[in-house]
């Protein structure tokens, strides 16, 4: 084996290169790729014995898997919401692989600066103040998961308890309250103890996703009376139709009951990027925790999110660290103190790298030429009689079905495979006020107006193929 890796060392240039060619060929390719694939079944390998070392690998790679890699780094791909990954982020990310940094806040790199100066970048980007402090996590899910540990801790402290410290015995349940909570907000009260069935959905407008501010105060009146506690979860931007809560309104309402205001803006926070669309997240700025993601909208490579919070100290108190080796101050970069993650990548570099490199007008036409895609999209789906659109175009999200009366699951499965199948882009089942539906997200920087023909032509063909 020690003789296999000198050899790799002593040709690392030439390794290189050639992982170079390959990302380059692969890149030029990625509009012409398949947005979606059906992968084969493959076998299983057989770990060697002495290894075939760098070059074989990479042979074996292309030989075996890279042609059943998803175009999902390209721009007919709008599944989820998926970004793409900017110049620069590339460029950042393969620095973040070379110089490996284990970016837990210790005072042996530069790295914890990197990270609070591309803090400090996207609170400029999202409007945020001084006041909020800022994280870089794997995800929205652990972003989320954060927030509300950090949610929680704040709602012993107001009984006097110490959850972090001492659990949550003695205490009575605590409810979220939220409009239409992503799936991520069920998960992370899971793993927080507190219980997927602690959700209480209250009642949002008519035909909107949005939350009924007036059933969201008398919720909180009924729950300050008995005295239990709560906290609020706030949707800037859901994921089916991008609807946004009053995020405004929703403050003033936590701030008169005495409860933590958490924002879920994983991607719709970045309206704050365009003057047309800032008035949606209006009032962002008077959250407890905001979660946004990276490896949406910023077009960053996976994984990446942010979480801000204007309670460092709490944060501190739930994920504190204790060994004797690690530093124990609450200071902004001490990120070990600060995550569920001891040990974790330099995630903030490819960040930097693009908000260097195309700064606040960059994505702001990112944003913007994204919104105007989707618009025109669900302009046609609207005009057609082969689809129904199913909520107004707000931002780059688009939520339809097929035409006509009680549409299945089935009929819709049908149909996405048939979308895949065809290769020339890819979207996502979703159910939207419990009838079976399909998701556009347009959040990649590399599509285009000239990309509408090609992805229009893609829905049409796919129903014929269905159909048949």
């Amino acid at each position: 084996m020690y003789e296999q890796l000198h050899a790799d060392h002593s040709r690392i240039e030439q390794i290189l290169t050639r992982v170079l060619e390959d990302s380059v060929r692969f890149l030029s390719a990625t509009g012409s790729r398949p947005a979606g694939v059906v992968p084969p079944a493959t076998d299983a390998e057989t770990l060697p014995q002495e290894g075939i070392g760098a070059t074989g690998t990479l042979d074996l790679f292309q030989s075996k898997y890279a042609d059943w890699m998803s175009g999902s780094a390209g721009p007919h791909y709008f599944g989820l919401v998926t970004g793409g990954a900017t110049p620069a982020s590339i460029a950042g990310d393969w620095l973040t692989t070379i110089y490996d940094q284990n970016a837990t806040g210790s005072s042996d790199s530069i790295a914890p600066q990197i990270e609070l100066a591309a803090i400090g970048l996207l609170c400029q980007l999202f409007g945020l103040s001084s006041e909020h402090a800022g994280v870089f996590v794997s995800g929205a899910t652990m972003a989320n998961f954060v927030g509300l540990a950090t949610a929680r801790q704040w709602v012993g402290h107001r009984r006097g308890v110490d959850i972090a410290k001492s659990g949550m015995s003695g205490l009575p349940p605590i409810r979220v309250l939220c409009g239409t909570p992503h799936s991520s907000v069920y998960k992370a009260i899971a793993m927080l103890g507190l219980g997927r069935d602690s959700l209480e959905r209250i009642e949002t407008l008519p035909g909107h996703e949005a939350v009924d501010l007036v059933a969201m105060r008398n919720r909180l009146t009924e729950l300050n009376e008995s005295g239990d506690l709560c906290v609020v979860v706030a949707n800037a931007g859901t994921v089916n139709s991008v609807d946004y809560d009053d995020i405004d309104a929703l403050a003033d309402l936590c701030h008169e009951f005495g409860v933590w205001l958490h924002v879920d803006a994983a991607f719709g926070g970045f309206a704050a990027c365009v003057p047309e669309k800032q008035s949606l997240v209006a009032g962002m700025d008077r959250a407890d925790s905001i979660t946004i993601d990276a490896h949406k909208w910023l077009n960053v490579p996976y994984d990446s999110a942010m979480i801000f919070t204007r309670h460092l100290q709490l944060q501190r108190e739930v994920f504190q660290n204790s060994a004797a080796y690690l530093e124990a101050d609450a200071s902004p970069s001490n990120f070990v103190n600060l995550t569920p993650e001891n040990s974790r990548r330099f995630r903030a570099l490819p960040a930097w790298f693009t908000l260097m490199a195309y700064g606040r007008d960059g994505y702001r036409e990112i944003v913007t030429r994204n919104c105007q895609i989707a618009e025109e999209i669900g302009n046609r789906i609207e005009a057609s009689s082969a689809f129904r659109l199913l909520a107004p175009v707000r931002m780059n999200g688009i939520v339809f079905t097929l035409a006509g009366d009680d549409v299945t699951h089935g009929q819709i499965q049908a149909y996405l495979q048939a979308v895949q199948a065809g290769g020339v882009l890819y979207m996502t089942p979703t159910e939207y006020f419990d009838a079976p539906a399909i998701r556009i997200s347009v959040t990649n920087w590399r599509t285009t107006e000239h990309d509408i023909a090609d992805v229009w032509n893609g829905m049409l063909a796919a129903l014929e193929s269905a159909s048949s």
